[in-house]
C-alpha cells in the first residue's frame, strides 16, 4: 500500500524507515556508486531530509519498504536549485506551485508494479494540493522506467553523453496520463484516492481500510 509520510512522522514507522532509508543506501552506494553519507545504522540520509520532506512509501505487508520518493516545496531549498543550477543554465526554480522529487528510490525485491504505483501516488499529491508540475534530477537509466510506466518529463536541461548522462525534467499529470499509470501499477484509481485521503485525515472508517 501507498503511504504519505511527513519526515517528522517516521518515528511512528521505525521498521519502514529504517528499511527505506536501508535501501536508499543499497541503491545509491552500493547499486549506483553515487557519492552520500552512510550512518553507523547503515542509513543513507542528507540535509534535506532534515527540512521535513514529504515522503511517499510503498510498504510492503511486512512493514517493510518497497520504494520511495521525496518532496520539497521549491520554495525553499531544494537540490535542483542547490547542486544542479548549471543543469538549467543557473535559473532558479522558485514557485509554490512546483514541488521538488528526488530519491526515487526501489528496494532490490521491489515488485514491477511498484515504480508506477509511486508515480500515482505523484498525481495524488498534485491533485489533492493544487501543484501543478513536480521537478527533479535523474540519470540516463530512468529514461526507460518513465517511458514504460507512461510519465516521461519535460526536459529542461542536460549534461553529459550515454550513461554519465543526468538531466532536470518537469513532470505534469493529467486524469489521462493517470488512467493510464493506475493502470501499469494495478492500483484503481479509487484505491489510490482514498490511500492519500486517509493520509491527511483519517476516520475511524480510513484507519480500518489502511491496516486491512
Amino acid at each position: 500500500m501507498l503511504r504519505y509520510i511527513y519526515a517528522k512522522d517516521l518515528h511512528n514507522y521505525p521498521k519502514l524507515a529504517q528499511s527505506m532509508f536501508e535501501d536508499r543506501a543499497d541503491q545509491f552506494k552500493t547499486r549506483l556508486g553515487w557519492d552520500v553519507d552512510i550512518d553507523h545504522l547503515g542509513r543513507e540520509r542528507d540535509s534535506y531530509d532534515r527540512l521535513n520532506p514529504l515522503y511517499v512509501i510503498w510498504e510492503e505487508p511486512d512493514g517493510t519498504h518497497g520504494g520511495s520518493m521525496r518532496f520539497l516545496p521549491t520554495t525553499g531549498a531544494v537540490m535542483v536549485n542547490d547542486v544542479f543550477g548549471h543543469l538549467t543554465g543557473g535559473t532558479t526554480i522558485s514557485s509554490p506551485l512546483i514541488w521538488e522529487c528526488t530519491r526515487f528510490c526501489l528496494s532490490r525485491s521491489a515488485k514491477s508494479n511498484v515504480a508506477a504505483a509511486l508515480m500515482l501516488a505523484g498525481g495524488e499529491i498534485m491533485t489533492g494540493f493544487g501543484i501543478r508540475h513536480f521537478v527533479g534530477v535523474f540519470d540516463a537509466r530512468m529514461v526507460r522506467i518513465y517511458r514504460m510506466i507512461g510519465s516521461s518529463p519535460d526536459v529542461l536541461g542536460s549534461d553529459g553523453e550515454g550513461r554519465d548522462k543526468i538531466s532536470v525534467g518537469l513532470w505534469a499529470f493529467s486524469p489521462e496520463a493517470k488512467a493510464q499509470i493506475a493502470r501499469r501499477a494495478g492500483i484503481s484509481p479509487e484505491l489510490s484516492k482514498m490511500w492519500f485521503d486517509c493520509a491527511f485525515g483519517p476516520d475511524a472508517s480510513c484507519q480500518l481500510a489502511m491496516s486491512a
